[in-house]
């Protein structure tokens, strides 16, 4: 995800490194230097991104980063994986595509049980399904916090 939102800032233009932080901290998804610069180099290695030097008149020239054709297409691929499976995620939550089994081999009393409560029938099941050892403890995620990477 981290490279995706990296290469996306990218994809539009030339970047400074403090640009793409910058960013990334309107997004609420916090990097820092000590992430960056090792995954830019990553990058460039790997020949996704090319950089040129700009002299700069108050400090050290600065390196920009640019995608090279590998990198726009390998950025393509990532933009068509998240898509997918953002999407896919969409439907789970909204609970498309899901449809409760007909009553069918291999279903269990209480698959049996489920799906006639989810049809609205008054038929209860009879016996209690087994405890479980497993209690997941709820988390709760606040949107208005910030991420750090």
């Amino acid at each position: 995800m981290l490279e995706f939102c990296i290469l996306s800032i990218i994809q539009r233009g030339e970047a400074y490194p403090s640009d793409i932080i910058e960013e990334m901290k309107k997004a609420k998804l916090n990097i820092l230097e000590g992430t960056l610069y090792p995954l830019l180099t990553r990058l460039k290695n790997a020949d996704l991104l090319n950089y040129r030097w700009v002299e700069s008149s108050g400090g050290p020239p600065r390196k920009y980063f640019s995608l090279t054709e590998k990198g726009a297409a390998f950025y393509k691929d990532l933009e068509n994986t998240w898509r997918e499976m953002a999407d896919g995620v969409e439907r789970v939550i909204d609970n498309e595509g899901i449809e409760i089994r007909e009553q069918g081999e291999g279903e269990s009393e209480q698959g049996i049980g489920i799906r006639e409560q989810a049809e609205g029938s008054s038929e209860q099941l009879t016996e209690d399904p087994e405890p479980t050892t497993h209690n997941p403890q709820p988390t709760t995620h606040n949107p208005q916090q910030s991420t750090d990477i």
